[in-house]
């Protein structure tokens, strides 16, 4: 029987722990956390991303996280904290779990955008759209 997308969401979910934004703050605060945008470009141009996150598209991560790939961004590693974030969650949960396939132990989904903008934490423009 094939999976759906919503048993994938679901089986994600329950792999990768959900974090509150209040939660997320702490730990951004002190300075224990790397914050992933996964949204695409388009939607982190409209709207900016939380302040200090790095912004890879989900159809990038795997390429950006993996230690062994010639893509790796250096700013990852599975020792770090990792807080990942979409628009409602849904991309954000399967990123977490992909992290934590390959092999990241503290990995947290902070679920949407919205909810962080609407609470009035720090939003910034980017510089440049993630790849």
């Amino acid at each position: 029987m094939p999976t759906t997308l919503k048993d994938m969401v679901a089986a994600a979910n329950a792999t990768v722990p959900a974090i509150t934004p209040e939660d997320a703050q702490q730990l951004i605060e002190q300075g224990k956390a790397l914050v992933i945008d996964v949204r695409d470009a388009p939607e982190v141009e409209a709207s900016g991303l939380i302040e200090g996150a790095v912004h890879i598209s989900r159809g990038m991560l795997e390429f950006r996280a993996d230690p062994a790939s010639p893509f790796h961004d250096e700013r990852l590693g599975p020792d770090k904290t990792v807080i990942v974030y979409c628009a409602s969650g849904g991309r954000s949960a399967l990123a977490g779990k992909a992290l934590k396939d390959l092999g990241y132990q503290d990995v947290r989904n902070l679920g949407g955008f919205k909810d962080w903008a609407e609470s009035g934490r720090a939003v910034e423009k980017p510089t440049s759209s993630g790849t």
